[in-house]
């Protein structure tokens, strides 16, 4: 009995050794994620020349970075109104770069993030070495929100992907597309409540411009109105603000797993949006099996969802093995245009709103312009959009000073050199677009000014280096979208110059913060006074009231 009783006890003796031994190893693993790695980091850099902030365990420069955010923007920009929004925006680039130079370390909890600001290495990054540097792996959250679509796809899934949705923004098809920013615009402003006495109504923008950029991209990618998208911006606004806020905090791997209510949320709204999409799609294929046997007549133009579930299609009979479109895929797709396409455009037509507001002169002259190219017709011809010059060096000023998009980020997928120094795989690398747009060196000493005349030339000599510019990207990855987010902007301008002057309201406050994209933190309210009907146009081209 004592030999059973010794033999059944032993058996229990390897319980507290193998959890000691796990615990030693769990120990030894937290002490490398969040002490020895940052440090031979650290080190690394550190010898090659490039430093920033000491990383404190845990948190990195978390604590800092999060107290100049939140001093910045807890006080709006005084008057007069400066267009040098780094220090308020980006606060800690701005800070840390004085201090560490253009390329500088800093920490995220424990990950390092490599900041980049040299345009030689910029281009490397983006253009010439582009296949040693990925996109990088974003918070699961936000990742979620843009969608597993072309903006996060890598390697020959994206460039199938890529070569599946280029019809979509063909000349040809946005010819079909675009007059329905020109109808849509002009029938918002007649929504408008003018006043019968002054002529004037007063405007919170960035509401009107949300619905209008919604109502295209829903056709775009659904071919429907504004209602076929309208519930799915609507959880997709409710997802960007969590999103936003995760983002301001330390991320680990599985994290997001967790059941917590933040994650259960975003679960639920992630079912919602898939399931929405779902429907619509099955709907789509319905539609397209019913109208198969039926002749081609004169169509409207080409959307998303035609040439993803055609490229599904297509790819499921074909002999050759191609990169399968499914209808998970088509799902994703079509939440990383709805995402991108709306929140782009109307940042940039809000931001040009406000520019021309606070510069009637260059109001006048874009006017002017609008007036001589498409005379007063409501609605401009596609055809005479692209003579709009002076528009366009405007709209691209504004994207120089309010990129919508203020950073872009890339992991280097091998060790790399990249300007002398060794970059080791798995190396995070940040592009702080909003410091390249705004740095002297590149733009000259009026960088923090509003002057559309430097595009007078065009894009590409505009600046000191040809990567200075890029609110859509550089390189293969350039935003696909970019010809139809321009295109939509230069309608609605046209529409709103023909028919407005416009001024800030005396309630707008000049703060612009950085919410997943640039936008006014509190609004954007803008006066329009109703230009008189009998305005005519003498032959130099001046406008007579």
């Amino acid at each position: 009995m004592k030999g059973e009783a010794w033999e059944g006890a032993g058996e229990w003796l390897w319980l507290p050794a193998a959890l000691l031994l796990c615990a030693i190893l769990a120990a030894w693993w937290a002490l490398e994620l969040l002490l020895w790695r940052p440090r031979r980091v650290e080190e690394h850099f550190s010898r090659q020349g490039i430093k920033g902030p000491p990383y404190r365990f845990f948190l990195g420069n978390l604590t800092e970075l999060i107290r100049m955010t939140l001093e910045a923007s807890s006080k709006p920009m005084a008057l007069p109104f400066s267009h040098n929004i780094l220090p308020r925006v980006l606060p800690f680039h701005n800070h840390w770069s004085k201090i560490y130079g253009s390329n500088f370390l800093v920490w995220f909890g424990p990950t390092a993030r490599l900041t980049v600001g040299d345009p030689d290495l910029i281009s490397e990054i983006l253009v010439s070495r582009a296949d040693a540097f990925e996109r990088d792996e974003r918070h699961p959250l936000v990742r979620h929100l843009e969608g597993e679509g072309l903006l996060n796809l890598q390697g020959e899934r994206w460039a199938y992907h890529r070569k599946v949705v280029s019809p979509l923004f063909h000349p040809d098809n946005l010819g079909l597309l675009i007059p329905v920013i020109g109808n849509r615009m002009a029938e918002m402003a007649e929504q408008w409540v003018v006043s019968p006495e002054s002529g004037e109504a007063e405007v919170e923008v960035t509401e009107y411009f949300q619905k209008l950029t919604g109502e295209v991209v829903s056709r775009a990618v659904l071919g429907g109105g504004y209602k076929h998208g309208e519930a799915i911006f609507g959880l997709q606004a409710q997802q960007m603000a969590l999103a936003a806020d995760a983002f301001r905090n330390v991320f680990f791997p599985g994290c997001c797993l967790l059941p917590t209510k933040r994650n259960t949320a975003y679960w639920k709204l992630n079912k919602e949006i898939r399931s929405s999409l779902a429907r619509l799609i099955g709907l789509r294929k319905e539609q397209r099996a019913a109208a198969e046997a039926a002749p081609k007549d004169n169509h409207g133009p080409t959307d998303l969802l035609d040439l993803l579930i055609g490229a599904a299609v297509k790819t499921s009979s074909s002999p050759v093995p191609a990169p399968a479109i499914t209808p998970h895929d088509i799902v994703e797709e079509c939440k990383t245009f709805l995402h991108a396409g709306k929140q782009t455009t109307s940042s940039l037509l809000t931001w040009a709103t406000v520019l021309l507001a606070m510069y009637p002169d260059w109001q006048d002259l874009a006017r002017r312009e609008v007036l001589l190219v498409c005379g007063w017709s409501s609605v401009p011809a596609a055809e005479q959009i692209g003579k709009l010059k002076k528009l366009s060096m405007i709209l691209h000023e504004t994207l120089r000073l309010y990129p919508p998009s203020v950073a872009t980020t890339r992991t280097a997928n091998t060790h790399v050199e990249l300007g002398g120094r060794l970059i080791p795989r798995g190396t995070q690398l940040v592009i702080s677009t909003l410091a390249v747009h705004h740095d002297q060196k590149l733009w000259g000493q009026d960088a923090g000014e509003f002057n559309p005349d430097r595009f007078v030339n065009g894009v590409a000599g505009a600046a000191a280096h040809p990567a200075a510019f890029m609110p859509f990207g550089l390189g293969a990855r350039t935003c696909a979208g970019q010809r139809l987010a321009l295109m939509q902007a230069k309608f609605a301008m046209a529409v709103l110059l023909r028919r407005f002057s416009f001024r800030l309201s005396p309630a707008y406050v000049h703060a612009p913060i950085v919410s997943m994209i640039l936008s006014p933190q509190h609004g954007a309210p803008i006066i329009f006074k109703l230009l008189p009907e009998t305005a005519a146009e003498d032959t130099s081209g001046s406008i007579i009231g």
